[in-house]
């Protein structure tokens, strides 16, 4: 979806009246913090003082807010609430959002407005407190409900149908009257029901459902933990369009989505998430995203993929039932990073080589392959001048995260930090070194450990490292002055061989590095290759909006023209720009190999490199002759 369209779906959406039926949920999520805790005097118990709470609409109620963050004009509430003092923090929560609640009901008896209360310890869920397990709905309620649902639909373009409670709206009278009234419905008007127990029970309108709820439908029971495939969830939605003939969206979590209408089946990928993520109401935000992208003359395919934004923009917001603007969605939507082929990426059993060679064929290469323009990262991929740039990097973070209790944490907070750490540092291999540094400014406040009064902001973080870093780069390269060691000990197998290769084949040869552009400079220079890049080296110049690798991309693409882009090779071992590179139609090799010995592959790194897009997967530049072959250059 081009910014174009993007834009103008974005501006349509005020134009909107959608109805949201469902269970209208509210979530409360209680900071706990026991150092003010103090022990009761009639039970002698630790009280869990908070100091903090937020409310938040979940559930049906999640739907409309998401709805209304988007920006579409008009949203009516169909629902029903208790006569509490959440059912009224409730319906005051809706109506700021300018939600139209007239027809959100309030039962008295055997109802109670159902609330998820979320206590958080130490960044931590606790055991949530439900209320509502025993809701009954009345008749009359039911039918009142389903006279304002009848009513008011031919003024709707759209009618979201969201059930999560096995006890709540949908009950079986309401559920016979809505398929009846759905039988008669004006044509225009869109249904779209998200529905996790009984989602079988509605015919003529969309549905919406996860993976394991498709699962269900077609007979098949996954266990808790099972990963569902592309081609089991392909198979899942194609028999379930068959069945209702209407089209079928099928959420698989980070992997994206498949939509199948009467088009044929759609495969919508992941978004790549660099943040710590929260998937509470993520199946809320995709679902309103789709339902206002399709009442707005959006294809089944591209709502998904709208719904998708709204999903990653909402998972990013962490212990909150969050909701995304339109320039929350035009941020992630405008230039999406996708993952690629997520099970072949786990499972190495899928891999396919090249015919004699230690080169791993992911996907086919863009057709009319004439390679005029190659793109090298530097570190990992070229230079190991850096390698164990990772160990010093984490030891620096968990210290700057700890800060004052570093030595007094305990052991589970230790490697609590560790691990977010380790999970951060992964997810962001490849990208500048200050914009790692912003991340870790996120997560110092993330965790709390830190007064804001000491905590540095993200160059400051990055002086720190980069002093340890060059500490080391600088020994190393003192040994390869006083020739103790030699260019072959700090450059992966073949790589100074394999830029002349390309060179005296004609291509021009660019290298785009995160780390700083006067170190990556030095460094080529030192290990012997600078000259092969005939002044095209870039690397960052402590601007994060300057993107050395987006930038080079881009300067070639308007050079030789977005026609030509099967003229370009990149070639890294950091998922950014393989993934700038497949986006624009070049080919993408990912170099995941073994920095220490220098030669042979890394398993850890090339599921990484497969879900950036990489096309080919080498572990070193050693085979080259049938690299070359593969790429057309034997000559």
């Amino acid at each position: 979806m081009s910014r174009f369209d993007l834009d103008g779906l974005l501006q349509r959406l005020a134009g909107l009246r959608i109805g949201v039926l469902g269970d209208f949920c509210l979530d409360v999520y209680w900071i706990i913090d026991s150092a003010g805790s103090e022990l009761s005097i009639e039970t002698g118990l630790p009280t869990q003082p908070v100091r903090k709470q937020r409310y938040s609409l979940g559930g049906a109620g999640n739907v409309a807010a998401n709805l209304r963050a988007m920006g579409v004009g008009t949203i009516r509430a169909f629902g029903v609430r208790g006569g509490d003092p959440f059912g009224d923090a409730m319906a005051r929560l809706l109506q700021a959002q300018a939600v139209d609640v007239r027809d959100l009901l309030v039962q008295t008896e055997s109802w109670d407005t159902p609330v998820y209360i979320k206590p958080i310890y130490e960044q931590t869920e606790g055991n949530r407190i439900d209320f509502s397990n025993f809701n009954q709905l009345q008749d009359a309620t039911a039918a009142d409900l389903l006279a304002r649902v009848e009513a008011a639909i031919g003024e709707l373009d759209a009618l979201i149908l969201n059930e999560q409670l096995l006890h709540g709206v949908h009950a079986p009278a309401l559920q016979a009257g809505l398929n009846a009234m759905m039988s008669r419905r004006p044509k225009e008007t869109l249904v779209i029901v998200d529905s996790r127990h009984f989602p079988e029970r509605y015919v003529d309108c969309l549905h919406k459902l996860n993976a394991r709820e498709a699962a269900r439908l077609c007979g098949e029971t996954l266990g808790r933990e099972e990963v569902v495939g592309r081609r089991a969830l392909e198979s899942y939605a194609a028999r379930l369009f068959a069945r209702w003939q209407r089209p079928v969206f099928v959420t698989n979590g980070p992997h994206g989505c498949v939509v199948t209408d009467e088009t044929g089946v759609h495969e919508i990928s992941g978004l790549h998430i660099v943040r710590r993520t929260d998937s509470v109401g993520a199946g809320d935000s995709m679902l309103a995203g789709v339902t206002a992208a399709l009442a707005a003359g959006a294809t089944p395919a591209d709502a998904a993929r709208f719904g998708n934004f709204v999903a990653g923009v909402t998972v990013q917001k962490v212990f909150e039932t969050g909701t995304a603007t339109p320039a929350e969605i035009r941020a992630v939507g405008t230039d999406p990073d996708y993952v690629y082929q997520p099970e072949l990426a786990d499972d190495p059993r899928g891999a396919t080589f090249a015919t004699g060679l230690d080169i791993e064929i992911v996907s086919a290469p863009p057709p009319a392959l004439r390679l005029a323009h190659a793109i090298f990262d530097h570190d990992g991929t070229l230079s190991t001048l850096r390698e164990g740039w990772e160990q010093v990097m984490e030891p620096m973070m968990v210290r700057s995260i700890l800060g004052p209790a570093y030595a007094s944490a305990d052991a589970v907070l230790y490697a609590r930090v560790v691990a977010r750490v380790r999970e951060f540092i992964d997810k962001t291999t490849g990208i500048q070194t200050l914009v790692q540094m912003g991340g870790l400014v996120d997560l110092v406040q993330e965790f709390g450990l830190v007064p804001e009064g000491k905590r540095q902001d993200a160059h400051g973080y990055k002086r720190s490292y980069n002093d340890a870093l060059m500490a080391l780069v600088d020994r190393r390269i003192a040994r390869l002055q006083r020739g103790e060691l030699d260019v072959a000990d700090f450059t992966i197998k073949g790589a100074p061989q394999w830029l002349r290769r390309l060179r005296t084949a004609g291509i021009k040869l660019y290298l785009a590095s995160g780390t700083d552009v006067h170190d990556v400079v030095r460094e080529a220079g030192v290990l012997g290759y600078a000259d092969c890049f005939e002044g095209q080296i870039h690397g960052a110049v402590g601007d994060v909006a300057v993107e050395a690798k987006r930038i080079v991309l881009d300067r070639i693409l308007t050079t030789i023209g977005a026609n030509q882009v099967g003229q370009l090779i990149t070639f890294g071992d950091g998922p950014v720009e393989l993934r700038e590179t497949r986006k624009r139609g070049g080919l993408a090799v990912g170099l995941a190999g073994d920095e220490v010995r220098r030669f042979g592959g890394n398993p850890g790194k090339r599921g990484r490199l497969i879900r950036a897009g990489a096309h080919l997967i080498i572990p070193d530049f050693a085979q080259a002759d049938g690299l070359a072959r593969l790429l057309g250059l034997e000559g």
